[in-house]
């Protein structure tokens, strides 16, 4: 959910409590298990916020978030300031695209709180070597932080950062190679959804994507993903009960109970197979 007035996604709700409410609310409906808000836009190119006004943006539509829905929240933010107004007014966890590597204050602030911590591998302005071995020098550089400051390893989730520096086969290997970041044996959270990779295989705009990152999705969990991060939420809830219940063998409602029946094909008029099938318009039989 971004309350922003320049998301790249072109859902930005802005600075509207009321929108961010309902927003929240649908996508309980739909089928979402938590709520990630950002006020501060993640695109590409784009300026970075003052706290101050980052916490302008958030605060108001994350009070009221928090009141109209049941699930947990999250909030986007890498400043630790904000994540320590967010935490106090009710947010469960951080989500840090840069891994707790921006803010020295910020791994102090999650574990104060006793936050989880979605915690992402951030590739922009960094030196290129090898895809994955860049990832896990990430996760091993927020991990080491996190350790000093006394976040628990079972409060951390993990992000490869798809989209965040990388080139659109680098994206595409990540995915493919997600079951490597298995020996961190910690959740992992994958965000492929509208991103400007699947624009350029598709070559369609952030409104017709929503196929692309379906195939995205679904090719992520069969790689042990564990949370997605999505905008089309009804969508993409369904192609993850499906991706669970093959992979997993994971359903998340039950099936509904069979219930035995006794079909008796017995007649006194003609076969049992005749009596059965639909009568043709011109039949008439008396009863």
């Amino acid at each position: 959910m971004n309350v922003t007035p320049d998301s790249f996604s072109g859902d930005g709700l802005g600075s509207d409590p009321g929108a961010a409410a309902r927003a929240a609310r649908a996508a309980e409906a739909e089928g979402a298990d938590l709520v990630d808000i950002g006020a501060e836009s993640s695109r590409p190119g784009a300026p970075e916020l003052d706290p101050a006004e980052e916490l302008r943006r958030l605060m108001p539509s994350l009070e009221a978030v928090r009141a109209a829905t049941s699930l947990p929240v999250s909030v986007d933010t890498y400043h630790a300031s904000v994540a320590d107004a967010a935490l106090a007014a009710g947010a469960d966890a951080i989500n840090d695209i840069h891994g707790l590597r921006h803010d020295a204050a910020m791994a102090g602030v999650v574990a104060r709180h006793g936050a989880a911590l979605i915690a992402m591998h951030n590739q922009r302005g960094r030196p290129h070597r090898e895809t994955m071995a860049d990832i896990a020098a990430g996760f091993a550089a927020t991990l080491a932080l996190a350790g000093t400051a006394g976040v628990p390893r079972s409060r951390i989730i993990l992000d490869p950062g798809f989209g965040f520096g990388w080139k659109p086969e680098q994206n595409l290997e990540m995915v493919r190679r997600l079951a490597e970041l298995g020996s961190f044996e910690l959740p992992l959270l994958l965000g492929p959804s509208r991103k400007s990779t699947i624009g350029f295989i598709l070559g369609l705009p952030v409104d017709q994507r929503v196929e692309g990152t379906a195939a995205l999705v679904a090719l992520g969990i069969a790689g042990g993903a564990d949370i997605v991060r999505v905008h089309d939420v009804r969508a993409m809830a369904r192609v993850v009960s499906v991706s669970d219940a093959t992979v997993r063998a994971h359903w998340r409602h039950e099936a509904p109970a069979t219930v035995p029946v006794v079909l008796a094909l017995g007649s006194n008029l003609g076969t049992a197979p005749g009596t059965c099938a639909a009568p043709s318009p011109s039949s008439k039989r008396a009863a």
